[in-house]
């Protein structure tokens, strides 16, 4: 607590991570500043045009991405203004990310009180939108009407949220923007909490300490250039008590409206392998399914292995749990789904800086911050933009992302398989990838036997 007025005029601290530097698509306009980087990280922040608490606008919380592993609400492309400026409060809040948002270790899950440890940074999500209940009516926010959204990691967040018991009424829709994790395989199995554990102890050990108090006299840059000990999100038993398909199926999900999506050049790799590497290492994976993952990712020739290479990752790691999630919800939940495509390339000043519509490169858009890119722009993307952030703005508002001026915008229905497609022309049509999600559901199917 403090006396008199407070001025925030800055970001608070980053999360401790490695410092920022560009990679992959992300140039710097998509990375948190240098400094400050701190523990001292649990900070959010708000935008709104209320003058007044009474105005009870709708709210939204945003969750960053960046793999578990880095990001920070201080990156521009994170603006709220524009938001504010169409009526939401616009919060966007820190969690603790890498080691430090998902260590977990038998004395931490001994002195927890809660026989839990690890999942910290959803803990820290739930931390936020506890605080957003008790003092958004400050800023003119309606505590009742509160949208969750994230991307990328920040997505995942957003699905780990939605079936957690400690998040129960603390939101009322949710926007998901490529990340969820409904869809379990060989590559990414459901760890426990005592897996969690061990693998605590082991980083302990790789550190030199034999206990949690030692762990705690080793500063945080130390621990930061230590690799390991990052385990999440897990079940836990208090966070999460359940995968997310499980608590879906039987009906313990957080029951709200949803926009799930993924982007058409979701890619997770730049590189590919030689197409006869790639057909080697695809027989040996799937056996007497390569036939039929060869008909929906076909390598013949090198550019078509390069594509269906850049395909696969997209759909295994995004698009096919994103479709799921649409089928799922629709099948068991009382709540509405609208499923969404980003298909636009994002304007690059080279051809080396053309990654089509890459992972990330929607968030501009939703939440019409173009300005925050240094792009070649050009009129298309301004109505692009104008046209997903007033999606998003009317569902915030209400739930139905639909109003007059905008293309129909149906919520996800089985039988026609429809998805909104975002691009130059924005349009309602039929999933374009269904042979690819059908294989995919012939895999997990096969998975059970």
């Amino acid at each position: 607590p403090w006396q008199g007025v407070k001025k925030c005029e800055a970001f608070g601290p980053s999360p401790m991570q490695n410092s920022p530097a560009p990679f992959m698509f992300w140039s710097s306009e998509f990375l948190i500043p240098k400094e400050p980087i701190s523990e001292d990280c649990l900070y959010l922040n708000v935008w709104t045009k209320a003058k007044k608490r009474e105005e009870k606008l709708p709210v939204l919380v945003y969750i960053y991405g960046g793999g578990f592993r880095s990001g920070g609400a201080g990156c521009a492309i994170y603006d709220g203004e524009a938001m504010a400026k169409k009526g939401v409060v616009f919060v966007s809040i820190n969690y603790r990310v890498g080691v430090f948002g998902f260590f977990a270790h038998p004395e931490l899950t001994e002195e927890s009180g809660h026989n839990a440890s690890g999942n910290y940074a959803i803990m820290d999500m739930i931390a936020a939108l506890q605080w957003v209940k008790n003092n958004i009516a400050a800023f003119g926010g309606d505590p009742g009407n509160v949208t969750i959204a994230g991307q990328s990691a920040g997505s995942f967040g957003v699905n780990f949220l939605t079936i957690s018991p400690l998040a129960k009424g603390l939101f009322h829709k949710a926007i998901a923007q490529s990340g969820a994790g409904f869809l379990s395989s060989p590559r990414r199995s459901n760890m426990d909490l005592k897996d969690a554990e061990n693998n605590g102890v082991e980083y302990a050990t790789k550190l030199g300490a034999s206990n949690i108090m030692d762990l705690r006299a080793i500063s945080a840059e130390e621990i930061q250039k230590t690799e390991g000990g990052m385990s999440g999100p897990f079940n836990d038993g208090y966070v999460i008590i359940e995968s997310v398909m499980d608590a879906y199926l039987n009906g313990r999900q957080n029951d709200v409206p949803v926009i799930v999506g993924w982007n058409k050049d979701d890619k997770v790799m730049l590189r590919a392998a030689p197409a006869e590497e790639f057909r080697e290492q695809m027989k040996s994976r799937f056996g007497d399914l390569s036939d039929e993952f060869f008909a929906a990712y076909p390598a013949t020739t090198e550019e078509e292995a390069m594509q269906s290479q850049f395909d696969l990752g997209r759909d295994e790691v995004f698009g096919i749990q994103m479709y799921t999630w649409a089928k799922v919800q629709t099948n068991v939940s009382k709540s509405p789904v609208y499923l969404y495509n980003f298909n636009r390339a994002v304007p690059a000043s080279t051809p080396e800086t053309q990654f089509g519509a890459f992972h990330s490169g929607e968030i501009v858009y939703a939440y019409d911050n173009l300005h925050t890119l240094n792009r070649p722009w050009e009129p298309v993307d301004q109505n692009i933009a104008d046209v997903m952030s007033n999606y998003w703005t009317n569902f915030i508002k209400s739930g139905n992302p639909n109003a007059e001026g905008l293309p129909e915008w149906s919520a996800y229905d089985p039988n026609d398989e429809n998805v909104l497609i975002l691009d130059i022309e924005t349009r309602q049509t039929s999933i374009p990838d269904k042979v690819k999600f059908s294989f995919w559901e012939t895999y997990y199917e096969s998975l059970k036997q």
